[in-house]
């Protein structure tokens, strides 16, 4: 089973993934992980991408195309869900070639809608365990605030030490992040809307707004 993940940053694409991941027993790959392995290692790759991300650019389709087909195709047999990847239209149709090319087959497109401003107040209110990143813990909603252990907050799952990233503080940043992902001309809504369009993926649309467990349930109840 080979899936894509789409929602904008903020929507808890991250946590869906991690339970499909759990639940299928597949390879869950977040762009950003394999930019940090590149990165982290070294490589040629890493070195360009870092430029990029230092910027807070995106990193050009023929530095990220490779190191994408690179990870998936070590998951080839196990089967994978992919996020944060693709970002924009021609990334998508770049990566719709690669997977025809090397005979992997895409099977679900897993959507996450939500309102830019709520998708906004998410990210400036959530927290970043340092044993998962997956954790989800968050200031302002009630289910899954950070416990209070010895005056300070922690991680709610494991009582991790937490940490709010500096660009989530950035309103600036998180536009910049948002106005790439809700672009339905040449951005990932676009790719979004290609993969609607032009695949035979199953596409699963869930409202990002609903609570973990009603998202959750939604998508799981979708894949066989």
């Amino acid at each position: 089973m080979n899936i894509l993940a789409f929602g904008p940053n903020g929507s808890g694409k991250g946590t869906q993934g991690a339970i499909v991941k759990e639940k299928f027993g597949l390879d869950h790959i977040e762009s950003g992980a394999i930019f940090r392995e590149h990165i982290k290692g070294g490589t040629e790759l890493g070195k360009k991408a870092k430029e990029y991300i230092d910027r807070g650019d995106l990193v050009p389709d023929d530095i990220t195309i490779p190191m994408v087909l690179e990870t998936l195709a070590k998951s080839k047999e196990k089967g994978w869900l992919l996020d944060g990847f693709p970002r924009s239209l021609a990334q998508a149709e770049a990566l719709d070639k690669a997977l025809k090319e090397s005979g992997m087959a895409l099977d679900y497109v897993i959507e996450i809608v939500l309102d830019r401003d709520i998708a906004k107040e998410r990210i400036m209110g959530r927290r970043l365990c340092a044993n998962d990143n997956n954790h989800p813990n968050h200031i302002a909603f009630e289910a899954i605030k950070p416990v209070e252990k010895d005056g300070k907050l922690v991680c709610r799952v494991c009582g991790g030490e937490l940490s709010a990233r500096a660009d989530d503080q950035d309103e600036e940043a998180i536009n910049k992040r948002h106005n790439i992902y809700y672009d339905d001309k040449t951005g990932t809504m676009a790719a979004v809307n290609y993969f609607k369009n032009n695949s035979s993926a199953k596409v699963i649309s869930v409202d990002g707004s609903k609570g973990i467990k009603e998202i959750s349930e939604e998508i799981l109840s979708q894949l066989s």
